[in-house]
């Protein structure tokens, strides 16, 4: 007889309020325009939605010099800095701009920072979008710090004028260590009143935390460029837990669950429920299996759509 294998749903996974939210601008765009609709680079970062939107007639480009003049170009959820608005403005590109909410609150803590002569550090990954957009709101004055050894040789104009932010997605754990450190080296260090971590991502990864012990091993569905999948994956390793990021259902061989009777599964925030569903049956076509769902508490944060969608 055939032993039962347990599967530990997280719960939250998959889409936040801030994908949905970008991902409806586009699908609601290619319904009410007839001209083409351009998106600057994915407008979140999962291969399946952007695969999905392309088939639908969206039309991704790196930058906005791939775009007609005229044509309606969509901003990604991840955020773009003031000179790519300027660009857009010049020339005469109808934008929609589908940065999250929270995104955008950095921004605005960027500039008001910047604006009182602060250094501001920014907490996050060289090279992610997001990352970029932030940057490029006070780039005279915002330094980029990864790692406890970038605080550590970290020199600024004026150590009692300094202030921090965070990319949204990043793991808690490792941010709040950074924040300390930057803190003890800076004392007078200041920050936003709330973490600029977002819910989503902070809901997610304590859903995980509490099936990854549990579980002999974990799944994260999400992509590689996903910033808030990839720090689910390293939060089941530091819980000791072998850890897997797939795109799809087809990435998840057979050979991984020799021995293994509990499988943790979750998703990033970007990635669609359907995917974790697929997962699920691939699992079950191997044989008999459990599902269990552990929900550590349940978003109800919803955005409301730009006014030219909303219009639409």
């Amino acid at each position: 007889m055939t032993t039962r294998r347990t599967i530990l749903l997280a719960s939250p996974r998959s889409f936040c309020a801030g994908v949905e939210r970008a991902v409806d601008i586009v699908e609601r765009l290619l319904v009410a325009r007839s001209g083409p609709i351009y998106v600057r680079k994915q407008i979140v970062h999962n291969t399946r939605v952007v695969d999905d939107l392309r088939m639908r007639g969206a039309i991704f480009v790196d930058e906005l010099d791939e775009v007609p003049e005229g044509a309606t170009v969509v901003f990604s959820a991840h955020g773009v800095a003031p000179v790519v608005h300027r660009d857009a403005a010049q020339r005469g590109l109808d934008v929609i701009d589908a940065t999250c909410p929270l995104v955008t609150k950095v921004h605005i803590e960027a500039r008001r920072y910047a604006a009182r002569g602060d250094t501001v550090v920014l907490i996050g990954h060289a090279g992610h979008e997001e990352v970029e957009g932030t940057l490029g709101e006070a780039p005279e004055q915002t330094v980029l710090v990864e790692t406890l050894a970038d605080v550590e040789a970290l020199q600024v104009d004026d150590p009692d004028r300094v202030s921090y932010l965070t990319q949204t997605t990043l793991a808690v754990d490792e941010t709040t260590a950074l924040i300390d450190a930057l803190r003890n080296k800076f004392p007078g260090a200041r920050g936003p009143d709330t973490a600029d971590i977002c819910y989503a991502t902070t809901n997610r990864q304590s859903a995980l935390s509490v099936i990854a012990e549990q579980a002999d091993l974990v799944l994260v569905v999400g992509s590689a460029n996903s910033s808030n999948s990839v720090r689910l994956v390293e939060l089941a390793e530091r819980n000791g837990t072998t850890a897997y990021l797939v795109d799809r259902a087809a990435d998840v061989p057979v050979s991984w669950f020799d021995g293994v009777q509990v499988v943790g599964l979750t998703a990033g925030a970007s990635a669609p429920p359907e995917l974790v569903d697929e997962v699920i049956e691939r699992i079950a076509s191997w044989g008999p299996v459990e599902v269990i769902e552990h929900e550590v508490t349940r978003e109800t944060v919803r955005f409301t759509l730009p006014p030219a969608v909303r219009q639409a």
